[in-house]
């Protein structure tokens, strides 16, 4: 797995991988980084969250990553990683065209027929070797362009970290996500979901480590990780620098 597809196993579903994987790219990450206040008006609630999810991910997602890392081969983890992923190319590429990007949305669209039928079902990742590169739209980042302001810091068990506004566009991707809603098999559709969430917390296995040795204050280290890393991906990578997201 290259660092390219292993990155992009983090960004999209569960908010939790995310936060956690953006903890690498932080430059300065040695100390306890806290958000002001005005950022995180429900912090007690927020924290009380933060255990009942720390609690859910030692108990059960955590273990299952560990046995799904360890009987899974390369070759298997990679097809299911991609499968998801094709996915949510539907997403990305119509988040993109929401906010003006043009090429990068018909990217998005190319993507997704690459790889549903050469890719055979998504697969197989035929669309990057092709070169067209994989996008990191979502609604969240589309509501910030049309200028919706971010609102308070929230956390919320499995689905993280997020902001008003990021928790109300992570509701609209998922209707972009035809394995939750179009499934009449609960069955099917409930196994699908679980595997996608073992599947994610998997990919972050080596960073709990870093997380555990750098933050004195999990959950503000955390919080403070997510909204760096959601203010660069708004701005592409290219964040005013006077503006204080921490």
């Amino acid at each position: 797995m290259n660092q390219k597809t292993e990155s992009h196993a983090a960004r999209h579903g569960w908010r939790a991988a995310l936060a956690t994987l953006a903890l690498a790219c932080i430059a300065g990450c040695a100390g306890t980084p806290r958000a002001p206040s005005d950022k995180d008006p429900y912090e007690g609630f927020n924290r009380a969250m933060f255990e009942v999810h720390e609690g859910i991910d030692k108990a059960a997602l955590k273990p299952l990553a560990r046995g799904y890392d360890a009987v899974m081969p390369l070759p298997a983890r990679m097809g299911v990683h991609n499968f998801y992923e094709n996915i949510w190319d539907l997403s990305r590429g119509t988040n993109a065209l929401l906010q003006g990007k043009g090429s990068e949305g018909m990217n998005g669209f190319a993507r997704l027929l690459v790889n549903s039928t050469v890719g055979i079902f998504g697969l197989f990742d035929v669309a990057s070797e092709l070169g067209f590169d994989q996008g990191d739209e979502d609604f969240g980042q589309t509501l910030a362009v049309w200028g919706v302001p971010d609102g308070p810091y929230v956390f919320l068990p499995i689905i993280g970290p997020n902001t008003g506004r990021d928790l109300v566009g992570w509701g609209v991707d998922q209707l972009f996500y035809p394995l939750w809603w179009d499934l009449d098999d609960v069955r099917l559709r409930n196994s699908l979901m679980a595997l996608r969430a073992v599947e994610y917390r998997a990919a972050l296995l080596p960073a709990d480590k870093v997380v555990e040795e750098a933050a004195l204050d999990k959950y503000a280290y955390l919080r403070a990780a997510y909204l760096q890393r959601r203010h660069a991906q708004i701005h592409d990578g290219r964040p005013p620098q006077a503006q204080d997201v921490e």
